[in-house]
């Protein structure tokens, strides 16, 4: 891929590149969202966006998986702006503004990462990072190996605290932004 030629990249570069090499851009980095995840992984997704979009059926909120690109940046009036392109594996979006036709602009409500071998230390710090400054409500990062859901939500000042770890099979998954939606681990990881 030519994707490597620049130092810093935005979303016209994006934009340039083979669709059939799935990429990430954060602060103007690149990031390769390869191999394809394990099948674990995608089971955990499909669950996930089953149980979150039956929630939403006849409530304003969209549920969205990967691939499904969110643009986020101060400044999202050109395409060579925009220095981070992330495709969660899920992202829920409550203000249809943000949705348009090449996928989002703007912070989702809630975003979801299940946490992959390649992608572990960015979804735990680069993207906590980039989703806590750009005010993504909630973020859910999901550890299929060792079976935990840790949980942040956004304070009034802006900041993720620490992060709420659920641990035991029987423990309930809840959400500020999907109010009344609870999910057992045992079915996340069934």
């Amino acid at each position: 891929m030519e994707a490597l030629k620049h130092s810093k990249y935005t979303y016209a570069d994006y934009l340039t590149w083979d669709d059939e090499d799935r990429c990430e851009i954060i602060a103007g980095e690149f990031y390769s969202m390869s191999p394809a995840p394990i099948r674990k992984h995608q089971r955990i997704v499909s669950t996930l966006t089953g149980e979150i979009y039956g929630y939403l059926k006849g409530k304003p909120c969209e549920v969205y998986s990967a691939p499904f690109d969110v643009r986020l940046s101060e400044d999202t009036s050109y395409d060579h702006f925009i220095e981070n392109v992330v495709q969660p594996d899920l992202s829920v979006f409550c203000d249809k503004k943000k949705l348009d036709d090449r996928g989002a602009v703007g912070a989702p409500d809630l975003v979801i990462e299940v946490l992959s071998p390649s992608t572990k230390d960015k979804d735990m710090n680069t993207k906590l990072l980039l989703y806590q400054r750009f005010g993504v409500t909630e973020y859910w990062i999901i550890d299929l190996d060792k079976e935990v859901v840790l949980t942040y939500t956004i304070d009034d000042f802006g900041r993720y605290p620490e992060a709420i770890s659920l641990t035991d099979p029987s423990d309930v998954l809840t959400s500020k932004v999907l109010e009344s939606f609870e999910i057992r681990l045992s079915e996340i990881f069934r």
